[in-house]
């Protein structure tokens, strides 16, 4: 019998959950919710649902499963929280921004996903590997970092046209740094190009919950699971 997934993505303003590619629901979330809130909330919009196991993109940087810092857009008490327990089932935990990087994957080459928004999500994928980055804590010109220009603070304070050149020119050079055959570039700010260079490809938010799926798949003929986190 095929594995019934749920993917729970978990922003700063709300918590999408998409019940194995089909049923959506959601709940807000905020500056103040704490994992207390998050799991009364959860069991209520979750209510009905029968799942076998979940994967969890959250807003913070996570390694081997574990939060290693606090979300900026979120209350406290993340860190030591678990999720496999409050769920019930078996998750996999990962960057909100990882998991949209590998439902945005072509499927092929190395991609570079970057994820414009209130900040900077990133992630790189390539052969079955799924790579979590920080770069929105770049130090940037004038002492600031690099998501202050790059996200909805610079679009606020640079204008449009001298936010997007700002944003295709940082593209360029990560693609460099990262020797990346391509990029998605991703998040709710993304809609403000109405094209994109060559090597340069739009993502959607939707890529999140796909990500979300994959990160169940198994080898072909194998109960091994088919994508490394990093």
């Amino acid at each position: 019998m095929k594995k019934k997934i749920l993917v729970v993505d978990i922003g700063g303003t709300c918590v999408k959950l998409l019940m194995s590619g089909r049923l959506e629901r959601e709940f807000a979330s905020g500056r103040q919710m704490e994992p207390k809130e998050f799991v009364g909330r959860f069991r209520q919009a979750a209510r009905g649902w029968n799942f076998d196991a979940a994967s969890v993109g959250f807003p913070a940087p996570v390694r081997k499963a574990r939060i290693h810092g606090n979300p900026k857009h979120l209350g406290k008490g993340w860190i030591s929280f678990n999720f496999a327990r409050s769920l019930g089932v078996p998750v996999r935990l990962v960057n909100d921004a990882a998991m949209q990087a590998l439902g945005s994957y072509l499927g092929d080459g190395r991609m570079l996903f970057l994820g414009l928004g209130t900040g900077l999500g990133s992630g790189l994928v390539w052969d079955r590997t799924v790579m979590p980055l920080e770069l929105g804590d770049l130090p940037y010109p004038e002492g600031k970092i690099i998501e202050n220009d790059l996200g909805i603070p610079g679009l606020d304070s640079l204008g449009e046209k001298k936010w997007k050149k700002e944003v295709l020119y940082a593209v360029h050079q990560l693609r460099r740094a990262f020797i990346a055959d391509y990029v998605v570039l991703g998040g709710g700010l993304v809609h403000r190009f109405r094209r994109l260079p060559k090597g340069i490809v739009r993502g959607r938010n939707e890529n999140a919950f796909l990500g979300g799926m994959r990160l169940w798949e198994t080898k072909r003929n194998s109960r091994e699971l088919k994508w490394r986190l990093v």
